[in-house]
């Protein structure tokens, strides 16, 4: 009955925004339970609600409001694209991104827009805008297929890297070939049209590196305390995005843009801190934008897509995505399957449809009528790319010999005997290890197991260009600092999550008034032992230990736990394929063919070894010891 009453009379304003924002961040949610793209289900959840079954239809419920909604949206979305793009973390993957960007954008705006007219039968107008927002292939896309495939470094790299660079790249083609249409349609000869062009990507661009330069020196001059500075962000962007709008139409996409470019590399102390912030808002706008778009498609525009646009989405795939890294890359030493791996790599995200529906509007209010046929082929792009990717990455990577272990590795920061020991057991259950330590000498039990390490602090610059990240989904911080491990999992937690970060519990934190606030550092694991405590159990004949469940005549749980009443356990290995880490006050599931690490006495032995762990003084690092990574 609400639903044939909703569909009769429409939703009110508040009941279509509650509507819109409830089903986008659930299906962010459920696409993080199912571990699928989020950007399916937000696909899903728009056309269901919308063109299905009429529950919400923006023009209707929205009205006016939609389209300056749109606006600000993706304004924010591509001022979000700018601030990420930090030219100084760029030099690792510098000379093939950069590649990527000199030869293959402009060459992917041209192969895209050829394959928009003559296969996708649109006009040059559509085209020619479309096909530079298709540049993007969307980091938030990317990002997620990089984990799952465990590529190495370069490739993952390449593709992380261009993604990023490429979102406001794309998005600045696009939005400067809507500029040169507009123009052209309101003047009267070339001339005048490039002169007008160019003063308004003259203005956009001097009004953005105004706004960026008065918020950086706002900053770093401690004008704004530290609880405005995040609302005075985003009130500069829409001040900077109303004021070039309003001087020259669409032009404040192009001053955003550029503002956060600016923003991202002037290095202010407080960039992370913004940086996350403005992601979670991103977060919201973006699963708003693909919700209301989606929604907004007319059943007669759905059936409209014809085989010309299942042809156009293959010839993107197949030739377009090839062709442009293939020819970008010709006289590089890059080898030949991770060139295929990058071509044969394109997801598109967020940014192209809500870009290119923005400007599907505007352009069809301006007469090109064909126009309207771009929001459903960017949504038939998206979906193809990210279905057919997420499905074929990993075993195409592992065809081209470039995939590493399938099972997230674990990072540990704190070298000692214990995560010697600990690393070596996940290593022999086919989990990826890296041991992370500023002081080389803590690392020696270490590189004696033959476990990779890095020497270097962990949260340092050199640690973002030494260590592949991406090849590891869980961080343990086991260092002898409780402050260091804190800081550690705090800092991380946003990239990894708060669920996939660890630390020992610091030494004072039974007192309660020492205890540590729930939003700062990661879970408490190894059963809440401190680093002097897990020494001294060393030192008394402890060891890591290794059993299986359920085989061979092998113990179930209660039986293990019976005759093991103090062993902690650490984690759970299914070889080759998962792991789970147990945190204090989590108990073993003893699931058959999964194996159990777990730290306890050895019956029958005992150490003739000192507590060496308990008596360890940290050591502070020298400049001998050099932040790069090795394996022994």
């Amino acid at each position: 009955m609400a639903v044939e009453t909703a569909m009769a009379e429409g939703l009110s304003p508040v009941m279509a925004f509650a509507l819109v924002g409830g089903i986008g961040v659930g299906a962010q949610w459920l696409a993080w339970r199912l571990r699928m793209p989020a950007i399916v289900l937000m696909l899903g959840a728009g056309l269901v609600i919308g063109p299905l079954l009429g529950l919400f239809d923006p023009g209707r419920d929205i009205g006016p409001l939609m389209q300056p909604m749109i606006s600000i949206a993706v304004a924010i979305i591509l001022f979000e694209g700018g601030l990420t793009l930090n030219f100084h973390h760029l030099r690792s993957a510098a000379e093939g991104v950069r590649r990527l960007v000199v030869v293959g954008a402009p060459l992917g705006w041209l192969l895209s827009t050829l394959a928009l007219r003559y296969v996708a039968g649109l006009s040059w107008e559509a085209s020619l805008v479309f096909g530079g927002i298709m540049i993007v292939t969307g980091p938030t896309v990317i990002a997620p297929l990089l984990r799952q495939a465990r590529l190495p470094r370069r490739p993952a790299q390449l593709l992380h890297w261009e993604a990023i660079v490429n979102d406001p790249i794309g998005a600045l083609a696009a939005v400067l070939a809507f500029e040169m249409i507009l123009v052209m349609r309101a003047t009267e000869t070339m001339g005048d049209a490039v002169l007008d062009l160019v003063l308004g990507i003259s203005l956009a661009t001097a009004l953005g590196i105004a706004g960026g330069w008065g918020v950086v020196r706002a900053f770093r001059r401690e004008l704004v305390p530290q609880y405005m500075k995040v609302p005075l962000l985003f009130a500069m962007v829409l001040g900077v995005f109303a004021l070039s709008d309003g001087m020259l139409h669409e032009s404040g996409l192009l001053a955003v843009t550029v503002m956060g470019l600016w923003i991202a590399n002037a290095e202010l102390p407080s960039y992370d801190e913004l940086r996350r912030f403005k992601e979670h808002a991103t977060i919201l706008l973006v699963s708003g934008v693909f919700v209301v778009l989606a929604a907004s498609l007319k059943p007669e525009t759905l059936m409209a897509l014809d085989w010309r646009t299942g042809a156009f989405v293959a010839v993107v795939i197949l030739v377009v995505r090839p062709a442009t890294v293939l020819v970008s890359f010709l006289g590089t030493k890059l080898p030949m399957n991770e060139r295929l791996l990058v071509g044969f790599t394109g997801p598109r995200g967020v940014v192209l449809v809500a870009v290119a529906g923005l400007f599907a509007q505007r352009l069809y209010a301006d007469g090109v009528e064909d126009a309207a046929r771009l929001t459903p082929i960017a949504f038939a792009l998206v979906a193809a790319t990210v279905i057919l990717h997420g499905f074929t990455m990993s075993p195409m990577a592992r065809a081209l010999g470039l995939s590493a272990a399938q099972v997230p590795g674990v990072l540990i920061a704190g070298g000692s005997r214990f995560a010697a020991s600990f690393g070596l057991a996940l290593k022999r259950l086919e989990v990826p290890v890296l041991v992370a330590d500023s002081n080389r000498t803590r690392l020696r039990s270490v590189r004696e197991a033959g476990l990779p390490i890095f020497v270097g602090n962990i949260l340092s610059e050199a640690a973002e260009h030494g260590v592949e990240f991406i090849s590891y989904g869980r961080i343990v911080a086991l260092s002898d600092n409780d402050a260091l491990n804190t800081l550690i999992t705090t800092d991380l937690a946003p990239e990894f999550g708060h669920e996939n970060v660890y630390q020992l519990k610091p030494a004072k934190q039974e007192q309660r008034r020492h205890a540590m606030p729930v939003t700062l550092g990661g879970r408490s694991y190894c059963d809440g032992l401190s680093y002097l405590e897990i020494g001294r159990r060393m030192g008394e004949g402890w060891e890591v230990q290794v059993l299986e469940w359920g085989q061979d005549d092998g113990p179930d749980l209660e039986s293990w736990r019976a005759a093991n009443p103090e062993a902690v356990a650490l984690a759970e290995v299914k070889p080759g394929r998962d792991i789970r880490l147990i945190a204090e006050e989590m108990e073993p599931n003893g699931t058959a063919g999964w194996h159990l690490v777990y730290f306890a006495p050895v019956p029958g032995e005992a150490s003739d070894e000192a507590s060496e762990e308990a008596s360890e003084a940290p050591a502070e690092p020298t400049q001998a010891d050099a932040a790069k990574p090795s394996s022994d």
